[in-house]
């Protein structure tokens, strides 16, 4: 469950930015959630930890 929380976090930001009329910092923040993931999932592993 502790994982699912940043995940409704950006949600909740999202979803509070676009009420206020604010869709360019929605999209903003939005697109940069999902590149961090996106880094996150495709990131170069540390290759001194495979030793």
């Amino acid at each position: 469950m502790k994982v699912l929380f940043p995940w409704l976090a950006v949600l909740a930001v999202v979803l509070l930015l676009d009420a206020l009329h604010l869709s360019f910092l929605a999209t903003a923040v939005a697109v940069s959630w999902l590149v961090y993931c996106i880094w996150t999932w495709v990131r170069p592993r540390n290759r001194d930890r495979a030793r």
